[in-house]
């Protein structure tokens, strides 16, 4: 062959050899079975069964479970105190002792006044039972007895108040008074509070009024402790709607041993409306929207059906599914922008990823 011609050949042998090899990689390429395009690789993940929780997400506020602010209900000077600041008390413990000096003097001239209507009465009376005194006379003797009598009582309960008890257990807050201090009727002297368990008030919208009931659980998070959830239950509400928010007050109760909730703290709230342990779950990129509606292509003998399906709750990279799968199901998460409905497919396998 000439020397001219040599470039010509390469060239064309060249060619030849591509067309070849295009040809041998289309005829090894296996046919879809339908006589269609040739099968689509896509990755797939199972419908997964799980709990799945209806919540609203609301705020309110922490109250003890109990608490009075101890005033006294009589005027005088503070003999003693018995209490720390701070300190957990019981039922009936003495608190503050007031001076009992003046309304014991009280009690005694009562008493003495109770004596002497006694022995009058009994005068008058013997002297009615010989008709020697009117009936005025008797009746008059007997209600002064008896009223003496009502002032010794009344001067007995002053008296008794001079020592003031605790009303229920609880924690003492910060006093307000010291020794020596004359205090006057209904001065605050410190606050009592009970906070082994506290109460949560909080507000609903009336639109979940249907879904509400006692026993329903709540859980809160705080400020304070950003990385701890609390949980309780609801036990009350109130007996109507606000007219003006349109909301329903209810009242939980949470146990609080360790004392880290404190009455007054902020919370955030989520009430607890509905939980479903057999929810379906499947990964949230299986969804195609279109439109209104959210579509999925599940797997059936080796094609891909377009089904459509509607949601319940969302969580973090999952979806729930209400209508349209069920639990044996599996759906396409990776290659169905190039599907359509029936499409054959190869399944790739999932690799996890590459641990940091």
């Amino acid at each position: 062959m000439d020397d001219d011609n040599q470039p010509v050949y390469r060239i064309r042998r060249w060619v030849l050899i591509t067309v070849i090899g295009l040809l041998s990689t289309v005829a090894a390429q296996p046919p879809n079975q339908g006589g269609g395009p040739p099968a689509l690789p896509v990755k797939i993940a199972p419908v997964k069964i799980s709990t799945v929780t209806d919540e609203v997400t609301t705020i309110g506020t922490l109250r003890a479970e109990e608490s009075v602010v101890i005033r006294s209900e009589i005027a005088g000077r503070v003999l003693s105190i018995h209490f720390t600041e701070g300190q957990q008390i019981s039922q009936n413990d003495k608190l503050i002792t007031l001076d009992s000096a003046e309304y014991q003097a009280q009690r005694e001239e009562s008493a003495v006044a109770v004596k002497l209507n006694q022995l009058n009465f009994e005068r008058v009376k013997d002297l009615y039972n010989k008709q020697l005194s009117s009936r005025q006379a008797y009746d008059e003797a007997q209600a002064k007895l008896e009223e003496s009598r009502a002032r010794q009582a009344l001067d007995q309960v002053r008296l008794d108040k001079t020592v003031i008890h605790a009303p229920f257990d609880g924690v003492l807050g910060l006093r307000r008074i010291s020794p020596g201090a004359y205090i006057q009727p209904g001065q605050d002297l410190v606050t009592l509070a009970k906070t082994d368990s506290v109460k949560l008030d909080f507000r609903v919208s009336e639109r979940f009024l249907p879904q509400i009931h006692l026993g329903q659980p709540v859980k809160i998070t705080l400020d304070a402790y950003p990385n701890q959830t609390f949980t309780g239950k609801v036990y009350a509400s109130e007996v109507s709607v606000d007219e003006e928010t349109r909301t329903l007050l209810l009242r939980a109760s949470l146990s609080n041993p360790g004392g880290e909730l404190k009455p007054g703290m902020f919370a955030r709230v989520a009430l607890v409306l509905e939980e479903r342990h057999h929810a379906l779950l499947i990964p949230e990129q299986a969804l195609v929207p279109q439109g209104q509606d959210n579509l999925v292509f599940k797997i059936v003998e080796g094609k891909a059906l377009q089904t459509k399906v509607m949601l319940g709750q969302r969580r973090e990279g999952e979806v729930e599914i209400l209508v349209g799968l069920s639990a044996k199901d599996k759906v396409v998460t990776d290659g169905q922008i190039k599907l359509r409905d029936g499409m054959s497919v190869v399944i790739l396998p999932n690799t996890p990823p590459l641990a940091k």
